[in-house]
């Protein structure tokens, strides 16, 4: 046996200063963790939580911060985590690399599945899962690139993306009605492919921005403390553009002029005076549209074409280019922080990890916990067995809050995984064979 000595300068001032330790793997990947609980929690409050009785107010701008920002950090932190299965700051080649690849197409099919059968169900959420399957298939071809092409990309979708889909908006669209009696997915109870792509909640021409973006991230090294001083920059300056950029323009646009309803409310009013409309059919309304037909010629012009000043907006899935570059500010600043906080080996770092570990078991298991709510909402809200229904609010948000981390504590200290990210796991095991 030959002993292995360590060479070390003989002066230990020709060591230099000894270097602060670098957040670690684990702490990385508990920082991300806690981005996803927070993600999964703000969505929590968008579908649950209570809405502001006015607007205009600091009440009302801060409980309306969840909105919007929750599901595109969510997104975010989805290109990340697409981008880590393909290597991260290092990318696979050859065979690993095909092996993620097989790994990434089979989550897309599955979460295109899972999202339409949670679609079908009706409930009043508008899922993201099956979106989310679609934007991993599109992002597919683009795994192997580095940061700085996939932060150009980010940037072109979100400038070319609202474009497209404002331009879908007010096209004549009368052909994807033939498109959507044939696809699927619409048959099955779910968005079509053209809800998916073009003119759904979060469709992909807008939203690969944010999975762009995510990838982006994925590329760096978010271990290194110059990384982050970066981020930290560049974070809070794409907020300030998207945001202060919308409000500046708001206020160079002239004021629109709203169309006046008046003539229209009085005669709808008139028309159903002394009837019990609340309780009609489908076949009393379509009858009383023939009767009162000429209601709808008292319906104000509506300016027809392409609306400029739409994409001069931030407010929630606005789906605008200001709109998308605010909230990935608001993602890359609140992923570098916690990435950050967890991350480092110091005092403040294991107070922290300690003190958010129900936060960071939950975003381990945030499929789990997105799923969870949404089956919670269909039975407690939309389903009730009593008929009732339960009232959302602050208390209803509060207590699936703490039922997640709840079931996260007791889960992962035993299965490591959720549910359903253990059936994921299980899945993608075929990946291993292609060659």
């Amino acid at each position: 046996m030959t002993d292995t000595v360590a060479l070390r300068p003989r002066d230990p001032a020709l060591a230099g200063p000894p270097s602060r330790p670098e957040p670690s793997g684990t702490g990385r990947v508990l920082g991300l963790d806690a981005a996803r609980a927070v993600a999964v929690f703000g969505m929590y409050y968008s579908h649950v939580g209570p809405w502001a009785d006015e607007t205009g107010t600091w009440k009302s701008f801060l409980m309306d911060l969840p909105h919007g920002r929750s599901s595109a950090l969510f997104a975010t932190l989805a290109g990340l985590s697409l981008v880590l299965i393909a290597g991260g700051p290092r990318p696979k080649t050859g065979r690993p690399l095909r092996q993620a690849v097989v790994r990434i197409a089979i989550r897309a099919v599955l979460l295109l599945a899972l999202g339409t059968w949670l679609t079908s169900l009706g409930t009043s959420i508008a899922v993201i899962l099956a979106f989310y399957g679609l934007y991993f298939l599109l992002a597919l071809p683009f795994v192997k690139l580095r940061a700085r092409t996939l932060a150009i990309l980010a940037a072109a979708v979100g400038l070319g993306g609202p474009l497209l889909v404002q331009w879908v908006w007010t096209a004549d669209t009368a052909w994807t009605a033939g498109f959507d009696a044939r696809d699927p997915l619409v048959q099955w109870g779910g968005d079509g492919l053209l809800s998916l792509a073009l003119n759904g909640t979060y469709p992909a021409v807008a939203w690969m921005a944010y999975l762009f973006a995510g990838m982006a991230l994925g590329r760096l090294d978010l271990g290194r403390k110059a990384v982050r001083v970066r981020l930290a920059v560049v974070g809070p300056a794409l907020g300030l553009l998207g945001y202060g950029g919308a409000w500046l323009v708001a206020k160079l646009l002239p004021a629109p002029v709203e169309p006046d309803y008046t003539a229209f409310d009085e005669a709808w009013s008139k028309a159903l005076a002394g009837t019990d409309s609340l309780n009609w059919t489908e076949e009393q309304w379509k009858a009383f549209d023939t009767e009162h037909a000429s209601i709808y010629d008292k319906l104000p012009d509506q300016a027809a074409g392409f609306d400029w000043t739409a994409l001069a907006a931030a407010s929630p899935h606005s789906g605008t280019p200001f709109e998308l570059a605010g909230n990935i500010g608001v993602a890359i600043t609140l992923i570098t922080g916690l990435v950050a906080l967890l991350g480092h080996c110091g005092r403040v770092s294991v107070w922290a990890r300690r003190v958010l570990y129900p936060l960071t078991a939950v975003g381990a298991m945030s499929l789990t916990a997105y799923v969870g709510h949404i089956a919670a909402v269909w039975f407690l809200v939309d389903h009730p067995a009593n008929g009732v229904g339960y009232v959302t609010g602050w208390r209803m948000w509060a207590v699936f809050v703490a039922g997640a981390m709840l079931f996260a504590v007791v889960w992962k200290p035993l299965l490591k995984r959720g549910p359903l990210e253990w059936l994921m796991t299980l899945a993608t095991k075929p990946a291993k064979y292609v060659k």
